[in-house]
């Protein structure tokens, strides 16, 4: 039976936490992620968990804490962002290489400078080709489950995995969650599948060795592959947890696409405004909709294209930028994804919500506005665009 509760997006992903109860937990506070380990050191406090909770003096050293914990057999988890997620980068490379499962939960937040603590997705976005798994959340309920999900998707395939939410907008914000019983979740997260690891007595082995030309790429092959299989990883075990509590996800979120002319692909909290705007547009006769991206690592470029592919205009929205004057990372990958398929779309991207800046309503209509002026006359224009800025 599910738990009616009323919590932040940060709180909910400390009460997942406890209700896992990891082995370790390596901390440094950063706004807006600070109430994570906040929450959860109350829980090691009261001795509602049994974990290691370490204090550490910078997010490089809690890293560098999971890496080790895990590396000797644990189950380690953090919390980040903003800055605090670029300091952890070197490890960040490293937990991935060395295929260790940590569990990270991301409140994300802009990049300095100039310095801001509000939401968009530079910093997640930063290290998106570090090597780890990346599940972004649209509201606190799906941050909540996300996090239930990702250990066992994580160790299934020896990857490290990313929870990401909004910061403030979802880790802030109160909303109805309901919870799975406790029992339950330790029922479906299971205990660790552990066959090498540093404390293993009567075996020798190495974590993180020097690898010359003769092993590296080989290393870095089975590293993609482990990437590659964590496509079926989440399909499966997203599938598991919706016959558990009746929640259902896929890699992506198709919203009123079925007779859709023109459409957003969008990640985040932002796809919430998305949908309104539709509901909207669509009692006003519009044929609009929405593709919402829920796994950004792996990327789902096939499921995207067949979401699209039958559209007159797509746009796709970046809320950060690559600053390589033609696109944000969304639209790159996306378009990628649409040449390697050989499936043409006329497609634009828009920067959006750098910041903090309101997303609205209003937005995301000048948005479908603008695609509808492209499906009517072919002509794309420019595709490299800013919402809601002046210029």
């Amino acid at each position: 039976m599910a738990i009616r509760e009323r919590l932040s997006g940060n709180e909910a992903i400390a009460f997942a936490m406890k209700q896992i109860n990891p082995d370790v937990m390596g901390a440094f506070p950063i706004t807006p992620s600070t109430e994570i380990p906040q929450y959860f050191a109350s829980y090691v406090d009261n001795g509602e968990v049994d974990t290691e909770f370490i204090a550490v003096e910078s997010e490089h050293s809690a890293m560098s804490t999971c890496i080790g914990a895990e590396a000797a057999g644990a189950r380690a988890v953090s919390a980040t962002s903003s800055c605090g997620l670029c300091y952890m980068t070197e490890m960040l490379y490293i937990a991935a290489s060395d295929r260790l499962p940590i569990t990270l939960a991301v409140s994300c937040r802009a990049l300095s400078g100039p310095i801001n603590i509000n939401n968009d997705h530079s910093d997640a976005m930063g290290v998106r080709d570090a090597g780890w798994i990346m599940l972004f959340a649209e509201t606190n309920q799906e941050a909540y489950d996300n996090y239930l999900m990702a250990m066992r998707i994580a160790e299934s395939v020896n990857l490290p995995i990313m929870i990401c939410q909004d910061g403030f907008i979802t880790s802030h914000a109160i909303e109805n969650i309901d919870l799975v019983e406790t029992e339950d979740v330790k029922k479906f997260v299971g205990e660790r599948p552990l066959d090498h690891y540093l404390l293993k007595k009567d075996e020798s082995m190495a974590v993180g060795a020097y690898a010359t030309p003769v092993y590296y790429m080989e290393a870095k092959r089975a590293q993609a592959q482990a990437m590659i299989d964590a496509k079926d990883s989440i399909n499966k075990i997203s599938k598991e947890f919706g016959d558990l509590t009746g929640r259902y996800y896929d890699l992506i979120e198709k919203y009123e696409m079925d007779d859709a002319e023109v459409a957003v692909v969008m990640i985040g909290s932002s796809a919430g405004t998305a949908k309104d705007t539709i509901n909207e547009m669509r009692q006003a006769g519009h044929k609009v909709g929405l593709v919402k991206i829920r796994a950004f690592r792996p990327f789902p470029g096939e499921e995207i294209v067949d979401a699209i592919k039958g559209l007159k205009a797509v746009a796709i929205m970046d809320k950060d930028d690559s600053f390589n004057g033609h696109c944000g990372p969304m639209y790159a990958e996306v378009c990628a994804a649409l040449v390697s398929r050989g499936v043409s779309v006329k497609a634009i991207n828009y920067i959006y919500g750098l910041g903090g800046r309101d997303v609205k309503v209003s937005s995301i209509e000048k948005v479908f506005g603008e695609l509808e002026k492209i499906a009517e006359t072919g002509n794309v224009g420019e595709t490299y665009r800013y919402l809601e800025v002046r210029e």
